[in-house]
């Protein structure tokens, strides 16, 4: 899909995103902002995730920020009002926290996309709604490349709550037609990133290790194969399928398709920064029991539809990373 078509999608539309003010929903705003968009970011900045006001410097007067929760009805029946787009990235993102607070994980991750999904269908009922699914919604994986036909069955918390929001999703599509997609998203890794934590993006949390001279914890042998995708190869992929008249009620994978060795990708980020070093630990049981095995996104589906494509490999995406956070990094833990 070329540059003019997406710009006449998008130019002078009302997009709303909720999570606006982490990694996904402010590289979106971006995007958003250069094409002519009216766009409202939505967060409540709720700790440990990754609000930050950092993260719209330069477009701060092009866009609308609103403070609140997507578990607020009626919060999200005024905000979402009159809407084209809704891109849906609100979410409880720690397997981990899903499993020791499961009713945090469901009231954000379920019940805050029905609010989403209710009021968009009794205001916004032509909106197209983009949810950000992952890719841990297949469970143990038995194939790869993963696609869009492989059984689901989730291991977390987590991802049993984001299966459910899919599931909603689709509910929504079939009973009241209305025009949902869906995205299982492999690895994102990139600037505007939370590095505060591990509970999200693993390849930023090194990278901070990294660059503070740490040890790099490795679990088992690290051969084990992950796909990263850089950011801006995702904004162009929620673009793509928001312009996509294809691309009702579809689900989609998204990634690199490329698959990397855990212990590659550490070493590649010591080898640009300069600094760190791994240490190799045994599995500890709290992420055992969710180890999902390799993982490559089969990403055919979404480049038949959409025309998109991913463009920046790891390493260059790792480069421009950290060139990103050299400046920035305490704004970022």
């Amino acid at each position: 899909m070329d540059e003019k078509t997406i710009q006449a999608v998008y130019r002078g539309k009302n997009v709303a995103i909720t999570g606006g003010l982490g990694m996904m929903g402010s590289s979106l705003a971006h995007r958003l902002v250069s094409l002519g968009s009216n766009v409202l970011l939505i967060d409540n900045y709720l700790e440990p995730y990754g609000a930050n006001d950092a993260n719209i410097e330069g477009i701060e007067d092009k866009v609308k920020v609103n403070v609140a929760d997507i578990r607020d009805k009626s919060s999200m029946d005024k905000l979402l009002r009159g809407q084209d787009f809704v891109f849906h990235f609100a979410g409880q993102v720690g397997h981990n926290i899903s499993m020791s607070n499961p009713k945090l994980d469901m009231d954000i991750n379920c019940l805050g996309l029905l609010n989403v999904l209710q009021a968009c269908r009794e205001g916004s009922p032509e909106a197209r709604i983009i949810f950000s699914g992952s890719r841990f919604e297949y469970g143990r994986i038995i194939r790869n490349p993963v696609d869009e036909n492989h059984p689901t069955e989730p291991l977390s918390v987590y991802a049993i709550h984001k299966l459910a929001g899919e599931k909603y999703c689709i509910s929504f599509n079939r009973h009241y037609q209305m025009d949902t997609v869906v995205f299982r998203i492999a690895n994102p890794y990139g600037p505007r990133s939370q590095m505060k934590h591990h509970q999200y993006s693993m390849v930023n949390w090194f990278l901070r290790l990294a660059m503070e001279g740490k040890d790099i914890s490795i679990f088992g042998d690290g051969s084990q194969l992950r796909d990263y995708i850089y950011i801006d190869d995702l904004t162009e992929a929620f673009v793509a399928v928001g312009a996509s008249p294809r691309s009702k009620g579809q689900i989609y994978n998204v990634g690199s398709g490329v698959g990397t060795k855990f212990i590659d990708m550490a070493n590649q980020i010591i080898k640009i920064v300069g600094r760190g070093q791994i240490v190799t630990k045994p599995w500890p049981k709290d992420y055992e029991n969710v180890e999902t095995g390799d993982y490559i996104s089969d990403i055919t589906k979404l480049k038949e539809h959409t025309g998109w494509t991913p463009k920046i490999m790891f390493e260059e995406g790792l480069q421009k990373t950290v060139e990103y956070y050299k400046t920035r990094l305490p704004r970022y833990i």
